[in-house]
């Protein structure tokens, strides 16, 4: 573009416009005419850059004294124009801050909103907890107004207001009545900033002075008061976290970054302890580089948090030079420990946003279970296919079993499969889990079907032996793992292995066994039932001269059931069997039911 040639070889800003006169990217250089050269003059292995310069229509720059300046410009317009291509920041309104209100007589509270009023924020604060805390000390400390009344010099001369429950509960001096004059409230309100900003020693110093004051005044009762506030700024100073008494004031910053997202995590050091601790999340656009992000970010930062730190502890060195600024890449040392903290925590929280993110896929959820159980149970694939097998019988009768499979961690009803045993007799579940084992997978290897990835055996040793035994005679021992589950303890046992293994009751891994095997045994318990059910009606009904199996089959199509049969009307029964089979069923049941009378008497 002929705009290029114009530019200044200055440290500046730049910005790109689109045919619609918007702005769709905002950049900072060293020198403008190189850098926004570099857009034109070669091939981007990004095709986001692609598509930004095929879009660029009109370029305006904007020359500075120093990069330092740049970079705080460049940040500026991005938080006012928020291009399409630039970086984006995550908001940050929904953190929590301290406010110490422009007022006579000044309110400290929590807030969430910061207006434009005057007042002093601090923060803002990660964690609620702490600011609540550090608010509860305050209070204890100075008792601090909280009403809302306007303490205005007219008003509290015109004895407007008086003093309150909080005042006899000893949580206000009633500045309303001046009881508590306004030169002390603006002493209290000023060691009440120095709490916030971190700075904890000249509050110590102090009321330790003032306590020694009073005592040598022989004014005990108030020495005794500073001294229980001692104790308080004591008890919070114990659980701040004190890096070293030789790190002064020190800002301190880490960077992570995943495919999409950059974090930059931030700890504020005040007098050796870790005041501030924050996050800034960035959503990558054009493949930024470490350096990039890091030097945007610690601006970004340092404005929200209010920071006039002159060191910053960095993880590596940024092009970027601030003035009275001194950077630091520690390798060894205090400096070290406390940069390896701050990189911990923003890594740990990396790994939760990743993890939360995948519990709200589906996809990634789903794979995050399998991948869990193929840790857990030692399987060399992942478990997408599995297979239960389950047995029933009553004293050997109607034996029967079930095969149900889930895919994916989740059942696939239509791939159900009920068996008839056919081979075993008596009450023997070893022998019958050998039969349907034998039976299912000799077809599936017969028919060239898929075999699964995990067979799991509702219960113990015995049944994983009989099963691991009919797949060693198919070949198949050592292609599809094998698990029992004991139903008692829940412990799992694998084939040749005498000693179970026992997961915890919270594991997603025995939450998908424990399914398997209930959703086996309700499959093979409802067919269970089915075959008893079919076994008694049928004998019932054959039972009646004259009566076949068609004319069963027809009975039972239209009235359901034996009961319904036995409780119908002739007329009822003549328009499905005719006259004559109505009669000998109505003389069965009847006679049937004479009997049983007798029977009774």
């Amino acid at each position: 573009m002929a705009e290029v040639k114009k530019l200044p070889s200055n440290p500046g800003v730049y910005q790109f416009f689109d045919k619609e006169d918007k702005i769709i990217y905002v950049g900072k250089a060293k020198n403008l005419k190189r850098r926004v050269s570099s857009y034109f003059l070669k091939t981007h292995d990004n095709r986001k850059t692609e598509v930004l310069v095929r879009q660029i229509e009109k370029i305006r720059h904007i020359v500075v004294d120093s990069e330092e300046d740049a970079l705080l410009l460049e940040n500026n317009l991005i938080k006012q124009y928020q291009p399409k291509y630039n970086i984006l920041l995550k908001d940050d309104k929904t953190f929590p801050w301290i406010c110490i209100k422009n007022e006579p007589f000044p309110r400290i509270f929590y807030t969430r909103k910061k207006i434009k009023d005057g007042s002093t924020y601090y923060g803002p604060y990660t964690s609620v907890y702490m600011a609540r805390t550090i608010l509860e000390v305050i209070k204890q400390l100075f008792q601090i107004r909280n009403c809302t009344l306007n303490l205005s010099e007219a008003n509290i001369n015109g004895k407007k207001f008086k003093k309150c429950l909080e005042y006899q509960i000893g949580n206000c001096k009633a500045p309303c009545e001046l009881l508590y004059s306004k030169q002390n409230y603006d002493i209290d309100i000023q060691n009440a900033k120095a709490i916030l900003n971190g700075t904890i020693t000249p509050v110590y110093n102090f009321l330790k002075d003032a306590m020694h004051s009073a005592a040598e005044k022989y004014d005990f009762e108030h020495a005794n008061e500073f001294k229980s506030k001692i104790q308080v700024l004591d008890n919070y100073r114990s659980k701040s976290l004190v890096c070293s008494t030789s790190m002064t004031n020190m800002d301190v910053f880490s960077y992570h970054e995943d495919d999409k997202n950059a974090f930059v995590n931030y700890f504020r050091i005040v007098d050796g302890s870790i005041v501030t601790s924050y996050l800034l999340e960035v959503k990558k656009k054009l493949n930024e580089s470490k350096d990039e992000i890091l030097s945007f970010c610690i601006v970004e930062i340092r404005r929200i948090c209010n920071s006039e730190s002159t060191e910053i502890i960095l993880p590596f060195v940024i092009d970027v030079e601030f003035s009275n600024m001194k950077i630091t890449v520690p390798q060894i040392g205090e400096k070290k420990k406390i940069l390896e903290l701050c990189e911990k925590n923003g890594r740990l929280f990396m790994l939760e946003r990743a993890k939360n993110e995948s519990a709200k896929s589906p996809v990634l959820k789903k794979q995050r279970l399998l991948e869990r159980m193929q840790k857990d149970l030692k399987l060399n694939v992942l478990p997408r296919w599995i297979e239960c097998f389950d047995n029933s019988n009553i004293s050997g009768d109607f034996p029967v079993s079930s095969c149900v499979v889930f895919k994916n961690g989740l059942p696939l009803k239509s791939q159900y499969r009920h068996f008839n045993v056919k081979t075993v007799e008596g009450p023997n579940d070893f022998a019958s889990m050998e039969e349907v084992v034998g039976r299912r997978y000799g077809r599936q290897l017969a028919e060239g079907n898929q075999l699964p990835d995990l067979i799991v055996i509702d219960g113990g040793k015995g049944q994983l032996s009989a099963a691991y035994a009919v797949l060693s005679r198919l070949g198949l021992e050592k292609r599809v793992p094998l698990v029992g589950i004991a139903k008692r303890l829940e412990e799992l046992y694998f084939p040749n292995d005498p000693i179970p293994i026992y997961l915890d009751k919270k594991s997603e891994t025995l939450k998908v066994l424990q399914h398997l095997r209930d959703e086996a045994h309700r499959f093979v318990i409802t067919f269970h039932r089915l075959k008893r059910s079919e076994n008694f009606t049928d004998s019932e009904l054959s039972a009646i001269p004259g009566i076949g199996s068609q004319t069963i089959d027809k009975l039972l199509i239209r009235f359901k059931s034996v009961n319904k049969i036995k409780s119908a009307k002739v007329i009822d029964l003549e328009t499905v069997v005719g006259k004559d089979k109505a009669r000998k069923i109505m003389d069965y049941f009847a006679g049937r039911e004479e009997s049983e009378k007798r029977i009774k008497k």
